[in-house]
């Protein structure tokens, strides 16, 4: 491997891990598997007390990315204001949809599924599974925008919570 096809992350960075969301690479390491000497990145998932290998030349192709672009955060908060679109279809193949777009690692679609699923303090009920995936959602939604902000959770759940509260509430 040439040495100029270094890869864009440092450790330190924050990086979007698709399936796990916002976490921190601890350190580039060097392990051997299998007789084969890997160059790996060590990423923690603080919140989740979780610690990622990931093979430093398989990281992009894995969906790896780093933060989301100011502006990327600002055209999630534009998709959060939108009015919900619910499919009709049965609720375990929309489930199956909004887990995909959780687990993709984009923030808009992680948005467009709290948008989705959101309901506010009026509307009915949501079933066990449902809130499940909205607060799965909310939560990359929010450790991104926080990460991307410089850190503070708690101002980007606000900040998430209040674009939410400001909807148009949806028909009855």
């Amino acid at each position: 491997m040439t040495k100029s096809k270094k890869s864009e992350f440092r450790p330190n960075d924050f990086v979007v891990y698709p399936a796990h969301g916002v976490g921190q690479i601890v350190s580039i390491e060097e392990q051997e598997i299998a007789g084969i000497t890997l160059e790996l990145f060590v990423i923690s998932f603080e919140k989740d007390k979780m610690t990622l290998r990931v093979p430093t030349h398989k990281a992009t192709e894995i969906g790896m990315r780093s933060l989301s672009s100011p502006d990327v955060v600002s055209q999630a908060m534009k998709t959060l204001k939108g009015k919900a679109k619910v499919k009709r279809a049965m609720w375990s193949r929309r489930a199956q949809e909004y887990e995909q777009k959780i687990n993709s690692g984009d923030l808009i679609a992680i948005a467009e599924v709290v948008r989705d699923l959101h309901r506010a303090d009026d509307q009915r009920e949501q079933s066990y599974s449902e809130r499940q995936l909205y607060e799965a959602a909310l939560e990359r939604l929010t450790r991104e925008v926080a990460a991307t902000s410089g850190g503070d959770e708690l101002a980007a759940s606000k900040q998430v919570g209040d674009v939410l509260m400001s909807r148009a509430p949806a028909a009855a």
